[in-house]
């Protein structure tokens, strides 16, 4: 299903907008990396239409439109999927993400530590299961070498899709919260 888009710099541009209500989908750690001030965030794993309701209402949001946003639009397509006819507002997505609003220049709120990102957790994983693959398969049993293809056809399978099982296992993780 496709769902409205707008682009952040077009959103964010009119400074008399009061009740703008943008939902963050990203992972808790992506959010203490960089974030729009007074954005509400659930992770995407979290995301129930009740659970949103309820931080509007703690809000004390009345916004006819509740706009969503991730890295690149991914996972808020997603979410508009997942909330599509659950809540009473419309939702649209912010086309690019986080991307297109640090492409914008828009100001966002940094954090001072140092969190890395899902997308870098994950290429560690992998590479590391890799690693122990070979290393296994060379000095134990070559059985232990489907490990490392397990992975590599996980990593095609995430390029071809753009969904990625590691990802969110990853996002789930206690770090990441």
């Amino acid at each position: 299903m496709t769902h409205p888009r707008i682009h952040p710099a077009d959103l964010l541009a009119d400074k008399n907008a009061v009740d703008v209500c943008i939902l963050d989908v990203r992972t808790q750690a992506e959010v203490n990396t960089e974030a729009l001030k007074n954005c509400i965030h659930i992770p995407l794993h979290e995301l129930t239409a009740e659970r949103l309701q309820n931080e509007l209402i703690k809000r004390n949001q009345q916004a006819n439109t509740v706009y969503l946003l991730c890295q690149s639009g991914k996972r808020a397509e997603a979410a508009a999927n997942q909330l599509h006819g659950k809540i009473a507002q419309d939702v649209c997505i912010l086309d690019g993400g986080m991307n297109a609003v640090k492409q914008a220049n828009i100001p966002l709120q940094a954090s001072t530590k140092a969190v890395m990102s899902l997308e870098r957790q994950v290429r560690i994983a992998a590479g590391a299961l890799v690693m122990i693959g070979v290393v296994l398969g060379y000095v134990f049993h070559p059985g232990y070498f489907a490990l490392s293809g397990f992975v590599g056809a996980g990593l095609t399978f995430a390029g071809l899709t753009d969904t990625c099982a590691m990802g969110i296992l990853i996002a789930r993780m206690p770090w990441n919260r």
